[in-house]
């Protein structure tokens, strides 16, 4: 086991920066998720772990040791990719044991490496099956076990479960947070779903156009974001993200006036709060009355969204609350629950 360190790691190509000046310290047996949108420079860091980019500057250490100028096959790392990356003509055991054999060990200790990792994903069945018998979560699976099957010191993950449907998703993600759980190795997981990350990680790496905007536990990073990106980045459905302004302690938004929200007077404001802290009533018996623009049934709750101008805001519902398209409702939420963000830097 190992834990990663990042040290004013920078990776450039000509003028564009994908990872600037990364400073990172990921504990030993820490599962660490980067998450951000695409081009953020998640998938760039973990690569630079692998030995598959090379970073332009800093220095990047697994446990104690340098890895900058080591290979790949010497970092002792082990990589689960998108797309499973399995070989169609090989058997599920050949597919696991095919780091082994590339490392020359012996076929008895091999055969018992492979059965114990095929055991620890619940493969054991279907060790003679070609890839294509098998499911998308099987062979998902399969490429886990690959990697099971040497105990590395480090787990890589690059989005192993974006191919996957809805339902096999979420048993992906039990399967991995038990299998961490027992094995216990630094796992660092690049994914653009925040839901895997608030569900899978011991701390989120957020990430935008190569920095880390906050660095948190989960629980942290839901109820305490550091700026806008961050609120808005994490929650399904996101953060409602209010621009407005203050009067004397209020927030002021076009028909919106919330009273003890702040203190004194001041333009270029954003109001934050989430859909779940917002509650729909009656006209005239909330806060404010917006008018409704879309209602969606998600079975454990209604979503009603209601317009401010050109801004939307999100309510949970309760699953038999009934309301329609253009009616006005009242919306309320405690000021408690809100956050206050600077429109033009974006932080709290």
């Amino acid at each position: 086991m190992a834990s990663i360190s990042f040290k004013g790691v920078t990776k450039r190509w000509g003028s564009f920066v994908g990872v600037e000046t990364l400073d990172l310290e990921v504990a030993d047996q820490e599962f660490l998720v980067l998450l951000g949108p695409s081009g953020c420079g998640k998938t760039t860091t973990m690569r630079m772990v692998a030995g598959l980019e090379d970073p332009t500057s800093g220095e990047i250490l697994i446990g104690d040791e340098i890895v900058n100028d080591l290979s790949p096959r010497e970092r002792d790392i082990a990589m689960v990719f998108q797309n499973y990356g399995l070989y169609p003509h090989m058997s599920v055991r050949d597919n696991i044991g095919y780091p082994l054999k590339v490392r020359g060990i012996p076929k008895a200790e091999a055969k018992a490496m492979i059965d114990a990792a095929a055991e620890k994903v619940e493969l054991t069945q279907f060790l003679d099956r070609k890839p294509s018998a098998l499911s998308g979560g099987q062979r998902q699976r399969v490429a886990l076990a690959r990697s099971l099957v040497r105990t590395p010191k480090v787990f890589l993950m690059d989005e192993p479960l974006s191919n996957l449907d809805a339902k096999l998703r979420v048993t992906m993600r039990a399967e991995l947070k038990h299998l961490h759980h027992e094995l216990k190795i630094t796992t660092i997981y690049v994914t653009h779903d925040q839901m895997e990350a608030m569900t899978l990680a011991t701390r989120i790496a957020v990430m935008d156009k190569g920095v880390i905007q906050q660095l948190a536990a989960p629980e942290v990073i839901y109820n305490d974001p550091a700026n806008l990106f961050v609120a808005g980045f994490i929650g399904s459905p996101s953060m409602n993200l209010m621009p407005g302004r203050l009067e004397n302690g209020a927030f002021v938004s076009g028909p919106m006036r919330v009273e003890g929200i702040g203190g004194g007077t001041r333009d270029g404001v954003v109001l934050g709060v989430r859909p779940e802290d917002v509650h729909v009533s009656d006209a005239g018996a909330g806060l404010f009355d917006l008018k409704v623009y879309t209602v969606e049934l998600t079975g454990e709750s209604i979503l009603v969204t209601s317009r401010n101008g050109k801004n939307q805001l999100t309510a949970h519902a309760d699953r038999h609350y009934r309301c329609q398209i253009g009616d006005m409702v009242g919306i309320s939420f405690d000021p408690a629950r809100t956050y206050l963000f600077d429109e033009k830097t974006g932080e709290r």
